[in-house]
């Protein structure tokens, strides 16, 4: 029989041990809490197979749709709500429809109430947006997914009057539309010509264009000349989804994200999987940094230190080290076809948009920045394409 010393030696490791696991216990769960936001991120998010466009509230208890707005004036089809951009002072939003008899257009809501506030009629399929500094203008690039491959344009659209002030041509099937960081230069990547386009928006002309094909890069001064590139003279289909063909060499270009100090712009290359990056100064590729395949969409977080990019084939959103070009995280999707994605300003979240594939919902995962994972998962209207970040308010 066990002496009572012993006895007692073993109820006070007991207890001890009971104790410690309590602590450890209390510990975890203050950690997870830690790692959740103190705050809450609203963000619209675009359903371009469904004509919605959703207000997204992220916080302490998670991620739910705040509520949806109906946009589109073609009951009886789809408008295709494509593009979102939200004005500096947060006042008002911007929607490209990239569907109509036949051309686009841009809608601009109040953002206070969703109120329809005016709109603009545009080119062909009115896709990706970027709005300046004071919120002036909005650069608009004219997709085009209609007949031939010709050369499409950059539409520039004067914001308070909702009026179309210049339509710059550039190059078939431009994506990606965005300005650097002090505003003097707007970057758009055109998918059927393999090309990089950069506007000077004092003079709002096309002043250097780049050709990214593997063994033919050449940066010129100029608008592009008005030709397919050899290598992409093919039918254009899946917007990103089908992989290259034997021998093909193009880079198809799907986005073209400037850096923090401009002194860059780094390019998806949806068909070669990688991202080129261009040195702006010399105008020259500086490196190509391999990426997954059919990386689509790319942001830079606001400290300038890494690249997300959403990998369309490949079902994944990647983080990557903008110094060292090393990819630090690989993040599988519930669903597949990725989309957008959007920055928090504090640096601490990464929303992704994802379309899904047919009747699915489409989805927004919520990527912790910190942690370099999952976060939330939250279901919108199917074709989740266009994301932007709205602002943080106190948590409800």
């Amino acid at each position: 029989m066990r002496s009572m010393k012993a006895i007692f030696h073993l109820r006070s490791h007991r207890l001890v041990s009971s104790v410690l696991a309590g602590l450890l216990i209390s510990v975890s769960a203050q950690s997870i809490r830690s790692q959740s936001p103190d705050k809450d991120y609203l963000f619209y998010v675009l359903s371009e197979a469904a004509d919605k466009i959703s207000l997204v509230r992220f916080g302490p208890r998670g991620a739910k749709v705040d509520h949806v707005v109906t946009t589109g004036d073609m009951p009886t089809d789809i408008d295709g709500p494509h593009g979102i951009s939200i004005s500096p002072d947060q006042q008002t939003y911007y929607v490209s429809i990239a569907h109509g008899r036949p051309f686009g257009s841009v809608w601009k809501y109040a953002t206070k109430d969703d109120r329809l506030l005016g709109r603009v009629t545009l080119g062909y399929f009115p896709a990706t947006m970027d709005i300046n500094a004071d919120g002036s203008l909005l650069y608009v690039v004219n997709f085009n997914l209609h007949g031939d491959m010709v050369p499409s344009s950059v539409s520039i659209v004067a914001t308070e009057r909702m009026l179309e002030v210049a339509r710059i041509k550039t190059c078939a099937m431009p994506h990606g539309s965005r300005l650097n960081s002090d505003g003097t230069k707007h970057y758009s990547a055109c998918m059927m010509d393999d090309m990089l386009v950069e506007i000077d928006t004092n003079t709002l002309k096309a002043s250097r264009h780049f050709l990214l094909t593997r063994g033919r890069e050449m940066g010129m001064n100029g608008a592009p000349a008005n030709m397919v590139a050899p290598a992409m003279k093919h039918e254009m289909s899946g917007h990103g989804m089908e992989p290259p063909k034997a021998g093909d060499t193009s880079c198809s270009p799907t986005w073209a994200q400037p850096s923090k100090n401009g002194a860059s712009v780094f390019v998806a290359c949806n068909k070669s999987d990688e991202i080129v990056e261009i040195e702006t100064a010399g105008w020259k590729v500086k490196r190509r940094i391999p990426a997954r395949s059919g990386v689509y969409n790319l942001a830079v977080t606001k400290d300038g230190a890494r690249l997300v990019s959403t990998n369309k084939r490949d079902q994944s959103i990647s983080i990557i080290d903008i110094n060292s070009g090393r990819e630090l995280a690989r993040i599988p999707t519930r669903r597949r076809v990725l989309h957008g994605v959007v920055i928090s300003p504090d640096d601490r979240y990464a929303f992704v948009s994802v379309e899904g594939i047919g009747a699915e919902p489409g989805t927004v995962e919520i990527i912790d920045l910190k942690t370099l994972k999952i976060a939330a998962t939250v279901d919108v209207a199917e074709g989740a394409a266009g994301i932007d970040f709205l602002r943080t308010e106190p948590a409800r």
